[in-house]
């Protein structure tokens, strides 16, 4: 709640003249710059702004610790170098407040380099006390309910977010060079599809008509293939009507790739020049730390096929798997499902079979033809798909498709997730008549590959849950809202 007591210097500041919102501030350096270029900068004047998290005194010494988007710096105010005004205002600083500070460059007698203020500014007086203790698995839900309160008191944070952004810059970057548009497609959309996920559902109040966020963008870049544009890629917000834990975030961010003329091994060549050479960029290593383990991204990358290597485990060829006998395999197996059919009972023994294993970078190769509504038969096999995923660590990273062009075939598949909707599947997306007429006027030769980058990030900072790689994830709404 709002302290009275920073209520009151609220009023004092402004009996005194001072506006306390002021709409300007001449901000000439960061702390981070200061501190880099302290042999130019030392004996000249800045003028630096940022929040004031630690104060001290030392007899007509005034210390301020300020902490700007780069990093902190030490301030120091005292009698016979600031300015009168300057020090008439420093009975009513607190910690939380921001200040602008004009002063010379230093460093003290123990050698910490600092600003001599001449002139200190309020430019954001702090009605809310700053958390002291901001840390620990009691304080997780304030956390991301106040990331605002996290970034300014867990600087580590804030590192998670900035190489967030330098991981993006570098998949944007990497595929620009090679010839790829950035494009953008509908999130609002009147058939939901692309993969099997249940979806959110909205009403257009104009249109008078029932449309869904996204859960996926690939029908629609497959669209610009069939048009045309050979090489596409975007950064989606996609959102599925899904479980909130330590991997999903209903909303979240996914990177999707088209190349026409390519198949899933061109893709799985590109996956492993992308990754390898993101960990170069950030760590100058393949081989980076993620929760205790060493993960080692130096390619080629290790090749498992799905089939084969359930079989060898547990006996069971899921690419003859049927609805019919799925329920047998559930009981035998103890396998957990929410839809007792051929789908999910392959997904289920997976995840008990091979996902464990899948520590260092890891395609998953070849999966049953039941399970891939939108890519091509593996060559010389129609029970199996041409398909891989990519884990790291037990977490699925990358999905990739030889696509499927045929739009004959394209048709029956997708009549074939009507009848998984039909017999209780609510996560099988319904057939799109749009795409299957734009797909009849011929689409290329094509690979695809979507990217989750949240989980990307989570592997390449090191952390443990979805959460903490989303500034604003998802949470239960605050029933105490003081």
């Amino acid at each position: 709640m709002v302290d009275e007591i920073k209520l009151e210097k609220l009023k004092k500041l402004r009996e005194m003249g001072i506006e306390p919102y002021p709409y300007f501030y001449e901000q000439t350096h960061h702390a981070k710059e200061i501190k880099d270029k302290y042999s130019e900068l030392e004996g000249k004047e800045v003028s630096v702004a940022g929040r004031i998290v630690r104060e001290r005194e030392m007899g007509k010494l005034h210390f301020y610790d300020l902490l700007d988007s780069t990093d902190k710096i030490q301030i120091m105010a005292r009698v016979g170098v600031a300015n009168e005004a300057t020090i008439k205002l420093m009975p009513l600083l607190d910690i939380g407040d921001i200040i602008g500070v004009k002063g010379v460059v230093t460093k003290t007698k123990k050698g910490e380099i600092s600003i001599d203020a001449k002139e200190i500014t309020v430019l954001a007086k702090s009605l809310r006390t700053l958390p002291e203790k901001f840390h620990g698995l009691k304080d997780i839900d304030i956390r991301y309910r106040k990331r605002y309160l996290d970034l300014i008191v867990n600087p580590k944070v804030r590192d998670i977010f900035r190489t967030r952004t330098k991981i993006i810059d570098y998949i944007r970057n990497f595929l620009n060079k090679r010839g790829y548009i950035e494009v953008e497609t509908p999130i609002l959309q009147p058939v939901y599809g692309g993969a099997f996920a249940k979806p959110f559902k909205t009403h257009h109040n104009y249109l008078d008509v029932d449309m869904y966020l996204r859960i996926s963008n690939e029908l629609y870049l497959k669209r610009l293939i069939i048009g045309g544009l050979e090489k596409v890629y975007e950064f989606s917000r996609d959102f599925r009507n899904e479980d909130v834990d330590v991997e999903h975030n209903p909303e979240f961010t996914l990177l999707e790739f088209y190349e026409a003329y390519g198949d899933y091994n061109t893709y799985m060549k590109l996956t492993e020049e992308l990754l390898s050479g993101l960990a170069k960029e950030l760590y100058g290593t393949y081989e980076i730390d993620y929760q205790g383990k060493k993960l080692n991204f130096k390619p080629p990358f290790k090749r498992v096929y799905f089939v084969d290597e359930i079989k060898k485990k547990s006996g069971i060829d899921v690419s003859t798997i049927t609805d019919e006998n799925a329920k047998e395999i559930i009981e035998k197996e103890g396998l957990k499902t929410s839809v007792q059919n051929a789908y999910h009972v392959a997904d289920a023994l997976f995840d008990k079979y091979i996902k464990p294993d899948a520590k260092d970078p890891t395609f998953v190769l070849d999966y049953p033809a039941y399970m891939c509504p939108l890519t091509k038969d593996k060559r010389g096999n129609k029970l199996l798909s041409e398909r891989f995923e990519l884990f790291i660590d037990g977490k699925e990273i990358a999905n990739s498709y030889s696509e499927l062009t045929d739009p004959i075939e394209q048709r029956k598949k997708f009549e074939e997730q009507d009848a998984e909707r039909r017999k209780g599947d609510p996560e099988a997306p319904p057939s799109d008549e749009d795409f299957l007429e734009a797909i009849e006027y011929g689409m290329p030769p094509t690979a695809g590959i979507g990217i989750g980058i949240d989980r990307l990030v989570m592997i390449f900072t090191n952390t443990p849950s979805i959460k903490e790689v989303i500034l604003f994830p998802t949470v239960k709404p605050n029933e105490n809202k003081a």
